[in-house]
């Protein structure tokens, strides 16, 4: 097993303990530590309270599995005061990476991992293969979490399903729930599932039984209860464990979580075999007309000394891989793209990048130049080549785009594919394309563009083959707003027209590869013309070189049909990015399309342009949202 390069520190979290540990490989956790969260004043001081305890050493990297929800920068925990922002606890620690997720996601990567040994089966059941797996685990609270299968891997549940509300079985447990009433406003299953729900139940199932109760914590709650010294111990770790079956047979039909419900916490792995006999799993299987469906779902005890770390180690390692090896920033994937195309002097500067992409960050122009054995102008004409306006503006979109990503997909069409999986493919792959396009356009470009066309005296489309129908639509949409348009898909037009444009004309030129020798000529006369250029087409291509702006469109195209399906829809959402913008700085009613009265409205044939407003159109401002579900971050990394 190969060492890291540096060791790694992963923490579990929890309300009342905070374990850590350095891990020198895949699996090799050492140096580890259990300290008391109350003996420091945050979480700060508890990891350089633990640092202190070790011989010197470089921690680069750490994976956090902490007791709480984690959804963004700030941190906060349920059961305890520890609060803290991410960004700034990497800063703090001084790491490169802190990934920090929910304990139970963490519990749920380590199941895959788990060997048989790791493991203990409570029942019958079989797992099935690539099935729904459900984790759940009592200790200072109660996590739930799930894994999903997806391809060849995972994904895991971040869930607070702990927290759903308490249902009793019996009379008993109507006392219980009667009893946690005049606590809690909400009882939830952690308010008894849980260590300090064995020492609430204690208290509750005592006054049920008319008895003076004493005052015990959940550690001699549960030993009494395994020496049989204690009934009412006896009584209420017997009500803890079959209320955690009630928990774990909602989980499963929750999910439909075929694969096995793991149970996991700090403390059922601790109570042995008294856990194999207790009501547990005939309370699992007591769920009425689903009682066979969960009946054949296995139920196991996670026995591995290490399953938090081990999970928390694999999604710390996976976003390194990612960071490594995907791409990572919009711009990286752009870069790794076009190395095929870049001359011997680019993509010099193309490695030096990619090898070091955090230090070119802080780096100035000429130790770019120096390491990357180029020119300075080289490293400029490199950086506009991807659309950018210089290196500065090449560093701020590096630098975005190393702090977090957006997972990007393309699933090839097969012949196999029913024509459902084959639409769901084309759909699916075509959103991909979009998000990844939105990532890499370029703000600053698409102002130069737009403002060229909102000045220009005539604007010309050029494109050939199948992307002709983008032209044509650029021109009907810039006929409608009263602007001198042409749209020339015929290569031996294409020529002849952009022969007569002059200075103040604007020819936007339309190709997926940037390669063709009749485009590329048209750019060049146009220049010579004095006309400006701009260009849709694909990062690093001769095309974009040539242009006086250059709106990127990389894409990964369906090479099984021969058709350009998404690069077409990719192109034609460009325009539309250009039409809105004219739109809207000529006046801000130009994209007031639905706003007046149905007499002002578009023609259905055509719903989607944007004419100049009418006359006694309403005023409205576009109603548009950049709010997306997919800006949640768990992850900090310089």
């Amino acid at each position: 097993m190969l060492a890291f390069d540096s060791p790694r520190l992963i923490a579990d979290i929890g309300g009342t303990y905070a374990r850590f540990a350095l891990e020198t490989a895949q699996g090799e956790f050492s140096h580890v530590q259990s300290l008391r969260c109350a003996d420091y004043t945050d979480f700060h001081a508890a990891v350089k309270g633990y640092l202190a305890m070790l011989p010197p050493v470089q921690v680069e990297h750490a994976g956090v599995a902490i007791a709480n929800p984690v959804d963004g920068d700030k941190v906060r925990m349920t059961n305890y005061h520890w609060q803290f922002s991410i960004e700034q606890m990497r800063q703090q620690l001084g790491l490169d990476t802190l990934v920090v997720v929910n304990d139970f996601t963490a519990l749920a990567m380590a199941v895959p991992r788990l060997s048989g040994r790791d493991r203990r089966q409570i029942g019958g059941g079989d797992a099935g293969k690539q099935s729904v797996i459900g984790v759940l685990g009592p200790g200072s609270g109660l996590g739930v979490s799930g894994l999903i299968p997806a391809g060849e891997g995972w994904v895991a549940l971040g869930t607070e399903g702990g927290h759903t509300s308490f249902a009793p079985h019996d009379e008993r447990e109507i006392a219980v729930l009667r009893f946690a009433w005049k606590h809690f406003e909400h009882v939830s299953f952690e308010r008894l599932v849980s260590g300090p729900g064995l020492e609430l139940m204690y208290r509750a199932l005592a006054e049920h039984g008319g008895l003076a109760g004493e005052d015990l914590h959940a550690p001699e709650i549960t030993r009494r209860a395994l020496d049989g010294t204690d009934p009412v111990c006896v009584d209420t770790l017997n009500v803890f464990c079959a209320l955690l079956g009630t928990a774990a047979a909602n989980l499963a039909v929750t999910l439909g979580a075929l694969g096995g419900i793991y149970i996991g916490g700090g403390i059922v792995p601790r109570l042995g075999e008294y856990f194999d006999r207790s009501p547990f799993r005939a309370r699992f299987e007591d769920k009425g007309r689903f009682s066979s469906y969960v009946a054949a779902i296995p139920t196991y005890v996670i026995t591995a000394e290490h399953a938090t770390f081990k999970g928390a180690s694999a999604i710390l390692d996976a976003q390194l891989r990612a960071l490594k090896t995907e791409p990572g920033s919009a711009i990286l994937g752009q870069i790794r793209r076009a190395r095929a195309e870049l001359s011997p002097a680019e993509l010099r500067v193309a490695e030096h990048v990619l090898a070091h992409a955090r230090s070119v960050l802080s780096d100035p122009i000429a130790e770019i130049a120096r390491a990357a054995q180029v020119s300075q102008p080289t490293v400029i004409r490199f950086c506009r080549s991807l659309g950018c306006e210089g290196l500065s503006d090449f560093k701020l979109r590096l630098a975005s785009g190393l702090t977090g990503t957006v997972p990007v997909t393309h699933t090839q069409v097969t012949q196999d594919d029913s024509m459902l999986e084959l639409g769901a493919k084309v759909l699916g792959n075509t959103a991909s394309a979009i998000l990844q396009v939105r990532s890499e356009l370029n703000r600053d470009m698409i102002d130069r563009a737009i403002q060229l066309l909102i000045h220009a005296n005539r604007v010309e489309f050029y494109a050939v083959g199948h992307y002709g129908v983008v032209a044509q639509d650029a021109q009907f949409k810039f006929l409608r707003f009263g602007v001198s348009s042409g749209a020339y898909t015929d290569p031996r037009l294409q020529l002849l027209a952009a022969s007569v444009l002059n200075p103040g004309d604007v020819a936007v030129i339309i190709s997926s590869g940037g390669k063709l020798p009749e485009l590329l000529e048209v750019a060049e006369k146009a220049r010579e013309r004095g006309a400006a250029v701009v260009a849709i087409t694909a990062s690093q291509s001769p095309l974009a070189r040539k242009a006086d702006a250059a709106l990127i469109v990389d894409h990964v195209e369906d090479v099984a049909t021969h058709l350009p399906m998404v690069s077409r829809i990719l192109h034609l959402l460009v325009i539309d990015i250009l039409a809105v913008g004219v739109a809207m700085r000529r006046s801000p009613d130009g994209v007031g399309l639905l706003s007046g009265p149905a007499d002002e409205r578009l023609d259905e044939s055509d719903a989607s342009a944007v004419p100049l407003p009418p006359t006694g159109a309403r005023r409205a401002a576009p109603g548009v949202s950049l709010a997306t579900p997919l800006a949640r971050l768990t992850s900090h990394s310089r």
